[in-house]
């Protein structure tokens, strides 16, 4: 009888041993490599806030715009070109000059306003695109009829 207890007390701390040592190895070959992955690259979507539709000669629009990102990396940087092809305006950040078309600009700012002037009575649109240096890219499409005295 304590021959038998014996051998389950030996096999009871092989087990345990063999289970220590599988946990163990488990935790060491785990961490295989040197450098933690940190991802850098989200999608990101740009809300607007509506805006009229019809707009007169020498009048400025409102465009309110945000980046939303599905995640957060610092060192992410946001760009922004547009591209008028229909009528003819400006277009322009708060208190700077207005952008020429298809040249990019950076954003420091996730929330922006952009501000577009009208230069003539004809329909006016314009295509924005916001893309971040990891080449993700979004497209806004904005379009403005002319306003005259059966529009108001």
């Amino acid at each position: 009888m304590k021959n038998v207890i014996n051998i389950k007390k030996h096999l009871f701390a092989a087990m345990y041993l063999m289970a220590t040592l599988f946990a163990v190895e488990l935790c060491f070959s785990s961490c295989s490599e040197d450098e933690l992955q940190v991802q850098k690259n989200f999608s990101f979507e740009v809300q607007i806030m509506p805006v009229s539709k019809y707009i007169a000669n020498g009048e400025t629009v409102e465009i309110r715009c945000r980046i939303i990102s599905v995640g957060n990396y610092s060192e992410t940087e946001y760009f922004f070109r547009y591209f008028q092809f229909d009528g003819k305006g400006t277009l322009r950040l708060f208190n700077e000059p207005h952008f020429l078309p298809n040249d990019s600009y950076l954003l420091t700012e996730k929330e922006f306003r952009l501000y577009y002037t009208s230069e003539s009575t004809v329909s006016q649109s314009f295509d924005i695109w916001i893309s971040d240096n990891m080449g993700n890219e979004q497209k806004l499409s904005i379009q403005f009829s002319p306003q005259n005295a059966e529009t108001v």
